[in-house]
């Protein structure tokens, strides 16, 4: 049997779990896409509710519509949950990304490709440095993600960029700039949300088009997550940073990587959900693989 103080104890520590649950939970409500987002396309098409904790993104025959964050910023881990457009929606992209702008962009993208009604939506996934892309990873989802809400996740600090979904592990790039590969290290990016009309390529590679008499096509988003990032104010300015991002910290997101049981759950992902990989595409490079795929798990 447990102590009178043990006893204590273990309920002043469920009292303490109990209050940072509640804490966390009432920061992520109170966070507001009409603070943290500017609608900069088809604002109409743009519909804030509960206060702007929830917004949904509408694509019709006139337009998409498309939010930027306000803030721009310099390595961080971005979440954002995301409800996919139900039943039918070939020719549609829903998609969330941090992108620079610019000639030379960097931009790592989540792009939900939509499909005919029963089947499944396709994750294509890309990455740019320095303006350099065809990058593509594309995974079939393990669940409806049009039924509920589900998290998606981007890690990016000096170390690597890490794609999740839920807490899962679904792609990383690792910074090998050592080997000639471009990694994002510079400039700063903004965050974005939009749904738009891509019937050229998106689904079954452009050979089903939207069906407008289906329209409005609906996504919905809750819930942005910035607060381990580093906010940029200029040149010369001070960068602020949340979470624990002090590199010699054991738990700093800043020197995050894949440990041995998120290698594990990385592997498992690609040999039963992924579509496609650019690394494997012999058609594609009949010469030989881009650099970063030939480094030992530098493509995994």
């Amino acid at each position: 049997m447990l102590s009178g103080s043990l006893r204590r104890l273990v309920a002043a520590l469920a009292v303490a779990v109990s209050v940072l649950a509640m804490s966390a939970a009432a920061a992520a409500v109170g966070r507001s896409f009409h603070r943290d987002f500017n609608a900069v396309w088809g604002k109409r098409n743009a519909r804030f509710l509960e206060q702007g904790r929830v917004v949904e993104l509408s694509l019709d025959e006139r337009t998409g519509s498309r939010l930027e964050s306000k803030d721009r910023y310099l390595f961080g881990r971005f979440d954002l949950d995301i409800r996919l457009v139900a039943g039918e929606s070939a020719g549609t992209i829903t998609s969330f990304y941090i992108c620079t702008g610019g000639a030379r962009h960097d931009e790592v993208d989540f792009e939900f490709l939509g499909n005919v009604s029963g089947e499944p939506y396709l994750l294509h996934t890309n990455i740019f440095s320095d303006g350099k892309g065809e990058r593509e990873q594309q995974f079939v989802l393990w669940f409806d993600p049009t039924a509920d809400f589900h998290t998606y996740s981007i890690l990016w600090n000096p170390l690597n960029i890490i794609l999740y979904i839920d807490g899962t592990p679904i792609r990383v790039f690792r910074n090998n700039e050592a080997n000639g590969v471009p990694f994002p290290t510079r400039q700063p990016v903004h965050v974005f949300a939009s749904i738009w009309n891509a019937e050229e390529w998106a689904t079954q590679g452009g050979r089903v088009k939207t069906n407008w008499s289906e329209a409005p096509f609906v996504a919905a988003y809750r819930w942005f997550h910035a607060s381990s990032a580093c906010v940029w104010r200029g040149k010369g300015a001070t960068t602020r940073c949340g979470g624990d991002h002090l590199p010699s910290s054991a738990s700093s997101w800043m020197g995050q990587t894949l440990d041995w049981w998120s290698w594990m759950t990385l592997n498992w992902v690609r040999m039963n959900y992924m579509a496609y990989d650019y690394c494997e595409d012999r058609k594609r490079y009949p010469h030989g693989f881009p650099t970063e795929c030939i480094i030992p798990i530098g493509r995994i």
